[in-house]
């Protein structure tokens, strides 16, 4: 009697093949550990053959487990193939992207309202967080792909823009011109240090005007006035704006937008979205004397 390969098994096993490791694959395929280690072992006592070797630190394929890696592919490869022709492409499934809050806009929404019209049965799950909480939970699989601010781009990153940092204020505002200045910052905040620097650097006195986690607080704060903040040149919300201080403020660093994908990320659904958003962030450097056609996202 014929026996057969548990192709759910067989897609974990690849998950950690392909992420040199159980932990980041339970993480991207949304299992938990366990669950991950018992669909391998369960693989193993079918075909009587270990394919991972446990002996060092993480984990790698055995000779037998490279050997199945290979027909593990290419049978996934043929399911997915014959579920989208008999779909008529309709893909499903789950993209978790993760951004942090201040650089949401301008261009997230418009990236995620194109996908969906292209991808409509793909969900979408957006998480937004601080920089070096998404690039810790990346580490642990926990997403598709992510988008960062850094001063200098991490390992496996992609550098999609480098932008100034700028002092933000309430439209119209006066409070940027008071000493103390006024300050509203989050205590994650990869910027704040840059800040605190400058004015220290200029012996601009200065205090913390509201300190939250909540960006919508400290938003809040500088809408009314009470508070600046720091964002980076072009991130900022249309009821904020860049303060035109003419040199009463100091000088800031530039930081890069970065993207990282998950090695396991590499469905269509998920080139089509980190298409969207190199193309989005690519605009940022176009002058408005070079137009060029967007190219169209399609799910067929």
């Amino acid at each position: 009697m014929p026996r057969n390969l548990d192709l759910t098994a067989l897609r974990s096993f690849v998950a950690v093949g392909d992420s040199g490791g159980v932990t980041r694959a339970a993480g991207y395929l949304n299992l938990t550990q366990s669950a991950v280690s018992m669909q391998i072992k369960r693989l193993e006592e079918a075909l009587d053959v270990e394919l991972l070797d446990r002996s060092g630190r993480g984990v790698s394929l055995t000779a037998n487990g490279e050997q199945l890696v290979s027909y593990a592919r290419r049978m996934l490869a043929l399911n997915d193939e014959a579920i989208d022709r008999l779909t008529a492409h309709d893909f499903a499934g789950e993209i978790k992207l993760g951004v942090p809050h201040d650089i949401f806009y301008p261009h997230i929404p418009n990236v995620l309202r194109r996908f969906n019209a292209a991808f409509p049965r793909v969900k979408v799950t957006l998480i937004s967080s601080y920089s070096r909480a998404l690039l810790d939970d990346f580490a642990r699989g926990q997403y598709s792909m992510i988008l960062t601010t850094e001063r200098e781009r991490s390992p496996g990153g992609e550098v999609l823009v480098e932008k100034p940092l700028a002092w933000i204020g309430a439209q119209g505002g006066s409070c940027w011109k008071q000493r103390p200045l006024r300050f509203g910052s989050a205590k994650q905040c990869m910027f704040r240090a840059a800040g605190v620097r400058g004015l220290e650097r200029c012996a601009i006195s200065w205090d913390l005007a509201v300190e939250s986690d909540s960006d919508r607080i400290i938003e809040a704060t500088v809408r009314a006035d009470l508070a600046v903040a720091l964002m980076l040149e072009g991130t900022e919300p249309p009821y904020l704006e860049r303060i035109q201080h003419n040199g009463a403020l100091p000088d800031l660093p530039s930081y890069s937008i970065n993207l990282y994908v998950s090695d396991l990320a590499h469905g269509r659904a998920e080139a089509a979205m980190v298409d969207l958003i190199r193309e989005a962030y690519r605009s940022d450097e176009l002058t408005a004397s070079s137009p060029r056609v967007s190219p169209s996202i399609s799910a067929a």
